[in-house]
């Protein structure tokens, strides 16, 4: 497996696959091609059916700029390697220099066809769930420790800073009001949520709230295109950042410990990248929302200290329980249903870490199973379901 550091980026919404992954696309095919002055790009799949309401062409304008760029939207159905396929090309004047397929496989990350020696490095030797905690067992480690064992010694800092932004992106969202760019008009209201106070308001209507309120503030930050991290998507970034910040003001952790917290979650992302797929294109939202709530939860296992079984439990648990969750979003913004759902994901995520303390000694399933099974499940829905738009509460909308 590569590193965390593939898990969390920090970057600006509303959409790793399809802004942050189109924004390197770019930049790799400038650095590749220092002569060109003009480029075309052709958008395939999901970067086609969706990428004006998830402003790709707005991205590759941007970083392409000051150059011409000629992009086409082709939502004609195609057998393509991946959901999220683009076709670049470079120019100087009229002469093409160089043609290239380029994939955006989720969470901001691209493949190069033809050339593995743009990916990053394979830094881990267990790609499994199962064989890394094995060894954990053997070595009576912690899983935060396999991981800072095998990342490089700035990966603590790297984490701190991931910290900070999500903190950031979540007190920003708490201040901003107003609606959201688009054609939908959606209201921001993580403001309103934090501030509606019952009068009698019991402690579990509180954590709610509160949960919901940072979960809602993170993901309207992520759809009006602000600075936020992945976990593991753009479009899932509000999970993990909400229970944590919101665990740590209840029971006082330290940022250390929810750096711990952090490279556990950062794990269980890792492994569902390496062995399924987190791209909404490739296997609808199960793999980005139904993740973060894998991550969110074995990340508060870590937080609390509980064992290997616990945290896998927590993990699967929360994954289990979104198979077969479609992408629909309407008029392709990452808007409705994402930000609601990223709220509920994090409740979801403190419902499994209480059943991974009560309930441990009794599964039958492994998280290595669940991730299986997502993908599975993912590449058998229908491509209607899978970020195009074209059904599901996007078509019924309309």
């Amino acid at each position: 497996m590569k590193s965390i550091r593939e898990i969390y980026k920090i970057g600006i919404g509303p959409s790793s696959s399809h802004t942050m992954g189109p924004e390197r696309a770019c930049k790799y095919m400038m650095a590749e091609n220092p002569d060109a002055n003009s480029f075309k790009v052709i958008l395939y799949g999901s970067l086609a059916s969706t990428g004006k309401g998830h402003r790709t062409d707005h991205a590759i304008e941007c970083t392409l700029a000051p150059y011409p760029v000629e992009i086409i939207f082709d939502t004609e159905k195609r057998d393509l390697p991946h959901a999220n396929t683009m076709d670049f090309f470079a120019y100087r004047d009229d002469a093409l220099l160089m043609q290239k397929r380029i994939l955006s496989v989720g969470g901001g990350d691209i493949k190069v066809e033809g050339h593995p020696e743009a990916e990053k490095p394979e830094i881990y030797d267990k790609n499994s769930f199962k064989e890394i905690a094995d060894h954990c067992r053997s070595e009576n480690i912690r899983l935060s420790d396999y991981v800072f064992a095998h990342e490089d010694e700035d990966f603590k800092k790297f984490l701190f800073n991931v910290w900070q932004v999500m903190k950031d992106e979540i007190e920003s969202g708490l201040k901003a009001d107003g609606y959201l760019p688009g054609e939908l008009h959606v209201q921001r209201v993580a403001q309103i949520i934090f501030n509606k106070r019952h009068i009698d308001e019991r402690p579990e209507t509180r954590e709610n709230r509160i949960v919901c309120a940072y979960a809602f503030a993170a993901s309207e930050q992520n759809a009006d295109g602000q600075r936020i991290v992945t976990a593991p998507t753009c479009g899932a970034c509000a999970v993990v950042p909400s229970v944590l910040k919101y665990m740590q003001e209840k029971k006082g952790f330290s940022d250390e410990d929810v750096i711990k917290a952090l490279a556990v979650g950062g794990l269980i992302g890792n492994l569902v990248k390496q062995n399924a797929s987190i791209s909404g294109a490739e296997c609808g939202c199960q793999a980005e929302v139904g993740t973060a709530c894998a991550m969110a939860a074995a990340a508060l296992a870590e937080l609390f200290e509980m064992g290997i079984d616990q945290i896998e439990y927590a993990a699967e648990v929360s994954l289990e329980h979104h198979l077969g969750l479609t992408c629909d979003p309407i008029c392709g913004l990452v808007q409705i249903p994402c930000i609601e759902r990223n709220a509920v994901a994090a409740m979801r995520a403190l419902n499994s870490l209480s059943l991974a303390n009560f309930l441990t000694g009794t599964r039958k399933i492994s998280f290595d199973m669940v991730v299986k099974t997502m993908y599975e499940t993912g590449r058998d829905l229908s491509h209607h379901y899978r970020e195009t738009s074209i059904g599901g509460l996007a078509k019924l909308f309309g």
